[in-house]
């Protein structure tokens, strides 16, 4: 079992930065990670996935170039640094994990395991 839990979410002006972290308990090895986010009304969004094996990112349009994801296995923690937010980036962000040593998933669905989340809120 995996267990994650985020933190670092607020409120920031538009064009300013904030960074999350979800830390996990439990077993961190093999575990593909993400970040997805929702706003209120609408669906459950890809925003970003990192590989174990090699560390490989992606990112979906609406994201790429401002937000960074990363990973501290020896912690046992997952990162996403957000630059330049809009207003349109307001959501709850989750962490998701999955057990695949070699891919990421973008669908939510093959996510097994989730933390609570934690809002963010872009506004002047």
């Amino acid at each position: 079992q995996v267990q994650l839990v985020e933190s670092g979410g607020g409120l920031v002006q538009p064009g300013g930065s904030l960074s999350l972290s979800c830390v996990a308990s439990g077993s961190f090895s093999n575990l593909a990670m993400a970040w997805f986010r929702q706003a209120p009304g609408t669906n459950r969004e890809f925003v970003a996935a990192i590989t174990w094996i090699s560390s490989t990112t992606d990112y979906s349009v609406s994201v790429m170039g401002r937000f960074t994801i990363s990973r501290d296995n020896a912690k046992k923690t997952l990162y996403l640094k957000m630059n330049s937010l809009k207003p349109e980036d307001t959501a709850v962000y989750y962490c998701a994990a999955a057990h695949n040593a070699k891919n990421y998933y973008t669908d939510a669905h093959r996510y097994p395991y989730w933390g609570r989340g934690t809002q963010v809120t872009v506004s002047s």
